[in-house]
């Protein structure tokens, strides 16, 4: 296991900045785990959460539901879905009584590229915890916001 005084190699004056820290460091290092998995999909994990909401809703979303529903919000999501829809992985389809109502949709081509995904991801990244060690670690994690 590690152990973030020594990853860092640093001290810390009192364990909740050891805790603040510890949390930054570890978001860095998932980010970077999912970065290395989504590469060879040739998508990004924020373009993997739009699609993963996209799927979720079986329905179209305009633009900015999915940008709530997004769990990094990200002030260029309307880019990301751009590349999407440059991959055919996404559609956009105008609203037929309002044509400034723009909605996106899931393709096919996005619902097999999410599919491969799936069958690809491991959970080895939280692998040392349990279930019930898991549940706390959320519980806390919610309890800071």
């Amino acid at each position: 296991m590690g152990d973030i005084s020594k990853d860092i190699n640093s001290k810390f004056p009192n364990n909740k900045v050891k805790a603040l820290l510890n949390i930054l460091y570890t978001a860095n290092w998932i980010k970077t785990q999912q970065n290395t998995f989504f590469q060879p999909f040739k998508v990004s994990a924020q373009q993997y959460n739009i699609l993963r909401i996209l799927r979720g809703t079986k329905e179209p979303l305009k633009a900015q539901t999915i940008k709530e529903r997004m769990i990094e919000r990200a002030p260029n999501a309307t880019r990301m879905m751009d590349k999407l829809s440059d991959k055919k992985l996404i559609e956009r389809v105008r609203c037929d009584h309002d044509r400034r109502v723009v909605y996106i949709n899931i393709t096919e081509n996005g619902l097999k590229l999410l599919s491969k995904i799936d069958s690809n991801f491991k959970n080895d990244i939280l692998e040392n915890l349990s279930n019930d060690e898991a549940t706390i670690l959320s519980d806390l994690l919610d309890k800071i916001r």
